[in-house]
C-alpha cells in the first residue's frame, strides 16, 4: 500500500508542476485533463502526507522516550505516542478506503424512475411522496431535476415518473436508493382508520453518454402519439409524445412531458441509453467471477430496501439494520444520515474483500 501511495504522490507532484507550465496552460484541453487528474488525487495524497507526518512524529517521540529520564515528561510523551498511534490507525483505514477502486459512474448524473407498486391509489400517492423527498434532497445538494416522462392518477398520485437528477456525483449518493420502498400508514382514502402497507419501486441509472452506448438507428421502432394528462385527459392535439422500441433488447421507452416531438425523442434516447448501459453492466457482473456488487448498492429493483412507518414516525433501512425515528425530516429530503451510513457500510464490505 505504501509503495502505491508513494507512486501516487510522485504523480501528483508531476501534475502540479505541469499545471504551472506555460505550454500546458496555453493548451486548454491538456490543462483540463491534467487538472481533472490532479483533483482526483488530491484527497488521497493529502491524507498520505498527513499520515507520513504523524508516523515521523511518532518515531521522534519514541526515540525521545527512550532517552528521557524525567517521569513527568515521560508520561507526557507516552500520552502523545498513544494519541499518534490511534491517529495513524485511523489514517491507515482511511487510506485503504481512498485506494479502493472507484465506481466509474460515481461522478455522473442519474436518471431515476419511480413506479407505484402494490397498494393501488395509496401506492401512487406514496410514489409522489418519494419524488418530493428526492426533489428536496437534490435541492440541498445543488443538483437540478428535470422531469422526462410522467403518468399521474386522478388524485394526483404517480403511476410512473422518470426524471433526471443533473449534478456531479449524483450517482455516488443516489445509487443506494434502487429497490422497493414500503410505506405503512392509514391512507387518506381509508375511512376505517386501518393501517395499510403499500410500496413503490425506485430505479437509479447512471446517465450514459453517446460514446458509452452505441445505438443503431435502424434497430429502433419510433411511434408518435398525442400526450395525455391525469386520468387520460388529452393535454394537446399534436402528436408530440414519443415511444421508442429497441428491437434487439425489447426495451421500450416513452416520453411525453415536452411539447416538442423532437425534444421528447431526445429525452427518450437518454433514458434508452441509460437502460441499455444498465443491461450491459449487469451482464458483465454476472460473467465476472468474484465481482458481484455488494448487497448495498446492488440496484436490485425487487429487493425491499426500506420501510417508512407513519404511526411510529420511523424509517428502517433493512440492508444495514438502521432505524431512525426521523420520518418527517427524511421525507423532507434530509437523507444524508441514511446515505452516509450506506456508503460507510459499502466501504467496509469492500475493505473486507481486499484484506
Amino acid at each position: 500500500m505504501l509503495e502505491k501511495l508513494a507512486s501516487l504522490e510522485l504523480k501528483y507532484n508531476e501534475l502540479t508542476d505541469n499545471l504551472s507550465n506555460p505550454e500546458v496552460i496555453a493548451d486548454q484541453s491538456k490543462f483540463q485533463k491534467y487538472a481533472k487528474a490532479h483533483a482526483e488525487l488530491t484527497d488521497v495524497v493529502t491524507s498520505y502526507q498527513e499520515y507520513k507526518k504523524a508516523c515521523l512524529e511518532l518515531e521522534e517521540n519514541q526515540l525521545m522516550l527512550k532517552e528521557e529520564s524525567d517521569p513527568e515528561f515521560k508520561e507526557m510523551l507516552t500520552s502523545e505516542i498513544q494519541a499518534l498511534q490511534e491517529k495513524i490507525a485511523v489514517a491507515e483505514t482511511q487510506l485503504k478506503i481512498l485506494l479502493l477502486p472507484r465506481d466509474p459512474n460515481d461522478e455522473k448524473s442519474v436518471i431515476m424512475e419511480i413506479r407505484a407498486g402494490t397498494g393501488g391509489e395509496e401506492a401512487a400517492l406514496f410514489a409522489g411522496d418519494l419524488f418530493r423527498m428526492y426533489s428536496r434532497y437534490a435541492e440541498e445538494q445543488g443538483w437540478r431535476i428535470e422531469i422526462m416522462d410522467s403518468h399521474y392518477t386522478e388524485l394526483g398520485g404517480i403511476k410512473e415518473l422518470i426524471f433526471v437528477v443533473d449534478g456531479v456525483g449524483a450517482f455516488s449518493k443516489l445509487k443506494y436508493e434502487s429497490g422497493v420502498h414500503r410505506v405503512q400508514r392509514i391512507p387518506s382514502t381509508e375511512s376505517g382508520g386501518r393501517i395499510h402497507t403499500s410500496a413503490a419501486t425506485v430505479a437509479v441509472l447512471p446517465e450514459a453518454e453517446e460514446v458509452d452506448v452505441a445505438i443503431n438507428e435502424n434497430e429502433l421502432k419510433i411511434d408518435v402519439y398525442c400526450a395525455s394528462g391525469p386520468g387520460g385527459q388529452c393535454v394537446n392535439t399534436t402528436q408530440s409524445a414519443v415511444r421508442i422500441t429497441h428491437m434487439p433488447s425489447g426495451l421500450v421507452v416513452t416520453c411525453q412531458d415536452e411539447k416538442s416531438q423532437h425534444k421528447n425523442k431526445a429525452q427518450a434516447m437518454r433514458v434508452l441509453r441509460a437502460r441499455l448501459q444498465e443491461m450491459i453492466e449487469a451482464e458483465k457482473n454476472e460473467e465476472m467471477a468474484g465481482t458481484r456488487k455488494s448487497q448495498v448498492g446492488s440496484g436490485d429493483r425487487s429487493e425491499r430496501i426500506r420501510t417508512y412507518n407513519y404511526p411510529q414516525g420511523r424509517v428502517s433501512d433493512h440492508r444495514i439494520n438502521l432505524t431512525l425515528h426521523k420520518l418527517d425530516q427524511i421525507l423532507n429530503g434530509q437523507l444524508d444520515e441514511i446515505i452516509n451510513a450506506l456508503m460507510a457500510n459499502d466501504q467496509a464490505e469492500r475493505l473486507k474483500k481486499v484484506e
